[in-house]
Parts: C-alpha cells; sequence; structure tokens
C-alpha cells in the first residue's frame, strides 16, 4: 500500500517544520486528492510500514487492550464486511453510540473503508436526542453498548442495530462478535471514496430549537486535521493521551485523525468518574509523549499533586474554552511545561494555535495554523476590522478544496471547512448557510482581538451559545425543556462562573400563578430538567427573578451574562442543583 504522496510530503512538512512557524505557514498547501479513503489510503499504509506498532492503547483500571496498526486494520476490514452484509452501503448513514472502547476505533474504520457516512454521538444523550438523530440523520443503522440496549430498545432504524459487549443473544440486536466470521475477507470493498463525498454528520448545539448537522467530507476532517496535528506538535512514534469523550468532535480530532495522520500510537483513557491521580497513572504507565485534555480536566487535574507524576510529556495542549492562567502556570511549576492553548470547531479543525518552540502570550489562543487564512469583520457593520472582530475564514483565493462536487454554499473554501449546515441529512439549510458564509467568508461566531505579531485572544461568543465542561450549551433548549414544567412561567438560561467548569448552566426563572419561590419548586425544576435533558446539560444553578427584556419583548441575557460575571456569592432566592439530593 503506498500512501498517497502529496499527503505524505504536505504531513512531513510540518513535521519537519514543527518548530519553525513563520515557514510552515507560508509553506503549507493542502494536498488535492480528488479521491481519497483515510482508511485503505492511509491507516492501511501505517500497518505496512509498521504493523507491530501499537496504534491503539485501551486503559481501563487494571483492564488494558493494545492493538497493532495491523491488527486493527485486519479488524477493521471485517468491521467493513459486517455493515455491508447488514445492508449497510457507500453513502448511507450509521449512528454510533459507543463508549472509549476498542470498537469504536475498529467500526469508525470500518464505515470509513465502506464508505458510510458516521453520525457520532455521547452515551450521555437521551433516547430522544439519539431519535432525533436517527429521524433528522437518515441513520439506516445504529451500533450501541449493552449497557444501553434497554434503554435504546425503542429505536429501531431500517437497517438493525448492532450490539457492542453483549455477553449472549440480546433480541432484535446483532451481536458486533459476528464480525469475526468475516475474518479474512478482501480489503478492498466495491467503490471509490471521493473527497468531496460525505464522511461525518456531527449534531451541534444552536441558539435554533434543534442542534444542527454539520457535515464534513472524506478529507475534510482526515486530511483536515493536519493542522491539529502541528498544533499539538505530534510526530511519528509518539504515544498520544486524549481526555475526551467520544461522540463530540473533539475525540475524533485527537483520539483518531490527528495522531493517526502523525503515525502515532493512540491512549484512550477510560474512566466513569475522572480522578486526577488515576490519570498521572496512566500517563506515567504509558510513557505518553503529547497530553491534550480539556480546560475542565487541566483545572481538576491541577487539584493533585502534580510533582509526584513520573511522565515522560513532552507536549501539553488545552482547547475548548479559555484556560485560567494560574493552572497553566501550576502545571508549569510542576512539570516545567506549558499548556499551549488552541481553538477550533465542529464546523473546522484546529484554526488557531500555539504550536511547539514559539513564544507564548499570556491570554492568546495563538495565530493561524498552516492551511488558514483569517478575516476579522466587525459584527455591527459587516465590514472588515482591525483590532477587534468576529473571526472569519477567507474562502476564496486561500485553498483548493479539492470538493468541487460538494453541493455546499461555498465551492472554495479551506479543505478542512464542513461543507455547511443540514436541516436533515442532504437537505442544506439555506438559512443557516447563507449566514455563515456571508460576505465571502465562513463566520466562526467568535469575537476575538488581534494584535501587532498576529496573535489572537478570544473575546466571546457573537451569540448566546456558550460552553461548560467543554461542551458547547445552547440556552435555547435549557429554555424549552424548563418551560415544559407546569412552575415554569417563562426562562433565560445563560453561563454562571465556576471554578472547576469554567461555566455553568443557570436559569432565571419567572414562575407562573400559584407557586411559590421556595426550595420545594426549586428542587422540582432541577429534578425536571435532570430527567430531560442529558448530564452535561444539567442547570447547576436557579435563581427566581423577572427577565430583563426589549420594548419589543425579547429577554436581555446580556443583563443576565453581566449580573452573573459581576457576582459575589449566592443570590438572593438562588438554588444550587448541589442543595439537593436526587
Amino acid at each position: 500500500m503506498v500512501q498517497p504522496a502529496a499527503l505524505r510530503a504536505a504531513r512531513d512538512f510540518l513535521i519537519q517544520h514543527r518548530d519553525d512557524y513563520p515557514t510552515a505557514h507560508a509553506g503549507f498547501t493542502w494536498p488535492d486528492l480528488p479521491v481519497f479513503n483515510f482508511a485503505t489510503d492511509w491507516f492501511d499504509g501505517l500497518a505496512e510500514e509498521n504493523p507491530d506498532g501499537t496504534a491503539l492503547w485501551v486503559i481501563d483500571g487494571e483492564r488494558e487492550e493494545k492493538l497493532s496498526f495491523a491488527e486493527l486494520s485486519a479488524r477493521s476490514v471485517a468491521v467493513a464486511h459486517l455493515l455491508a452484509d447488514l445492508g449497510l452501503r457507500r453513502g448511507d448513514r450509521l449512528l454510533l453510540v459507543l463508549g472509549n472502547i476498542a470498537p469504536l476505533w475498529e467500526i469508525m474504520l470500518g464505515a470509513i473503508r465502506l464508505g458510510a457516512v458516521i453520525i457520532p454521538a455521547a452515551q450521555q444523550l437521551a433516547a430522544t436526542d439519539l431519535a432525533d438523530r436517527i429521524d433528522r440523520g437518515g441513520a439506516r443503522l445504529l451500533v450501541a453498548q449493552a449497557a444501553d440496549a434497554e434503554r435504546l430498545a425503542e429505536l429501531r432504524p431500517e437497517a438493525g442495530r448492532i450490539l457492542v459487549g453483549a455477553e449472549g443473544p440480546v433480541d432484535g440486536w446483532v451481536d458486533y462478535g459476528r464480525a469475526e466470521e468475516f475474518r479474512g475477507a478482501n480489503p478492498h470493498l466495491p467503490g471509490a471514496s471521493k473527497s468531496g463525498d460525505p464522511l461525518l454528520l456531527y449534531f451541534t448545539s444552536g441558539t435554533t430549537a434543534q442542534p444542527k448537522l454539520v457535515q464534513h467530507t472524506q478529507i475534510s476532517y482526515p486530511i483536515g486535521h493536519l493542522s491539529t496535528m502541528y498544533w499539538i506538535g505530534l510526530k511519528p512514534g509518539d504515544i498520544h493521551l486524549n481526555a475526551a469523550s467520544p461522540g463530540w468532535a473533539k475525540h475524533a480530532w485527537s483520539s483518531f485523525f490527528a495522531p493517526w495522520l502523525a503515525g502515532a500510537t493512540i491512549v484512550v483513557y477510560n474512566y466513569a468518574r475522572f480522578d486526577p491521580n488515576d490519570l498521572m497513572r496512566v500517563l506515567e504507565r504509558t510513557r505518553a509523549t503529547t497530553l491534550c485534555a480539556p480546560p475542565t480536566v487541566w483545572r481538576m487535574l491541577v487539584q493533585a499533586d502534580l510533582t509526584t507524576a513520573r511522565h515522560a510529556l513532552r507536549e501539553c495542549v488545552s482547547a475548548g474554552e479559555p484556560l485560567n492562567p494560574e493552572v497553566i502556570e501550576k502545571v508549569r511549576q510542576a512539570w516545567h511545561l506549558t499548556i499551549r492553548d488552541g481553538y477550533g470547531q465542529t464546523e473546522t479543525t484546529a484554526q488557531i494555535g500555539n504550536p511547539p518552540g514559539q513564544p507564548l502570550k499570556p491570554g492568546s489562543m495563538g495565530r493561524p495554523l498552516p492551511g488558514y487564512v483569517i478575516k476579522l469583520i466587525d459584527p455591527a457593520t459587516g465590514q472588515p476590522a482591525e483590532r477587534e472582530g468576529e473571526l472569519c475564514l477567507e474562502l476564496t483565493g486561500t485553498a483548493r478544496s479539492g470538493c468541487d462536487s460538494d453541493p455546499g454554499p461555498a465551492p472554495d473554501r479551506p479543505l478542512p471547512l464542513m461543507t455547511g449546515y443540514q436541516h436533515r441529512a442532504g437537505e442544506y439549510d439555506s438559512e443557516l448557510n447563507d449566514g455563515a458564509f456571508a460576505g465571502g467568508v465562513y463566520h466562526t461566531g467568535d469575537v476575538v482581538e488581534i494584535d501587532d505579531e498576529g496573535y489572537l485572544t478570544f473575546i466571546g461568543r457573537a451569540d448566546d451559545v456558550f460552553k461548560a465542561s467543554g461542551y458547547r450549551i445552547s440556552p435555547f433548549e435549557l429554555e424549552s425543556v424548563l418551560i415544559e414544567h407546569p412552575a415554569v412561567a417563562e426562562a433565560a438560561v445563560v453561563p454562571s462562573p465556576d471554578p472547576i467548569r469554567h461555566a455553568v448552566p443557570k436559569a432565571y426563572v419567572v414562575l407562573a400563578a400559584g407557586h411559590a419561590p421556595d426550595a420545594d419548586t426549586a428542587r422540582s425544576i432541577l429534578a425536571y430538567v435532570r430527567d430531560h435533558a442529558a448530564p452535561y446539560k444539567r442547570i447547576r444553578k436557579l435563581e427566581f427573578t423577572d427577565l430583563p427584556k426589549t420594548i419589543s419583548g425579547k429577554i436581555r441575557r446580556v443583563e443576565l451574562r453581566t449580573a452573573e460575571d459581576g457576582r459575589d456569592g449566592r443570590a438572593e432566592g438562588e438554588f444550587y442543583d448541589s442543595d439537593f439530593a436526587f
């Protein structure tokens, strides 16, 4: 298997110049590959080049599983044939609801090999959320773990359901163990993956009632994560640990594409409840060289005695939301390593970052990464801004996408950029895309400030979506759940500062007539949200009060956010989720 020369050259150029940002950014171009499949054209090449090298290392307590590149390649071939045997064809969609277990990687590689479209989903999602993903995502097949079989019993997509980890037959489910029947099958399946063919569909929270669908192609993430690889500082032979949950784009970023583009080992630390001391033991045990973690993990990690860790780390990075300077300093003092910040979205790969060997500026998320050309736009006027404005990506004259057949709204875009938002699978959302691609640029929705040397500092969202513990939270989604409770007349959700999670969802509630603003009512409302929303969306604080509004009756969340940022202690009439035993 000969890997595409253009991709290999682009990868090697970035590795060669990993400490030379000016040369890497000025000299890098995206490889032009009209036909590409990550599994057959890249991963199988790794398996031939380094068959016995460890591709995946999963650690769960005292249990661990190691898979070589050759073994994982062979398993993914068997999985691809199992999927095909169940009726899945090139372009069909697969809903994947698995935790950090080895079959997740086997199935992703198998689906890519087949040319199927993967819809990753978090296990924390409620059955109703997953039903929506099957419906709007057009999923023909569902893959889940045995522990979730009962709660997902009503989900029955057209091509069936695969159950991973079952101890025996389960009615209505196909046992994942059947993949063994296809061991040794032909690794070359019919057809070829064109670069513009869809590969991934991510559901991401927005300001509307339903999550948006973000579509990526056979190259936008598989090749586009060269920028992520460069930001992390990965190189062949590295052992990379990424603390992220499956189902979210960041998992694909650093637990799948970026490490394997570099030819590195992926270490998976699987845990039910995060323990910083356990993570340090895993770092020691694996001799991991690179670590990527969201700010929530870093903030919990520094609560332990970092000096006890006998690690082999060379690089530490963080992404998802701004990281507190005091956390960075604590890690620097204990490990003599500086956590480097980075920025990207589900819609892209890593856009901005502090790559290895570059001067760091406190509070800055870095400079544009190779392959990205940015532009600041004044959100109020739509005109170019000099110092502060919405972070946007140039769409024309920057790089060929190789996606000329893509039906998205901007055919000449940076290679890692999504094709566009969809209302349903295969149906582009013209309203969302018209806004996202207005004025010949892609709008990230994030406001930043740039200095004379090109370093960018995050200011805030241009809309109301916020992050808590690294997860994107849509106020509208939570407000829709709150308003279902009989005691709630109106509600507004905003982020409230939190020392561990950076921010937590807080609800400002106007009560319906006949309900008292007391602890019993607060407990009832909080319990209702716990039962009807995923755990990461949980309301952590609740306050009974009137809501500030515009003349036209719209809630002014900006006033509520400002009040939260300036608050010192608990407000009168405010209740915490932790006040109650659920």
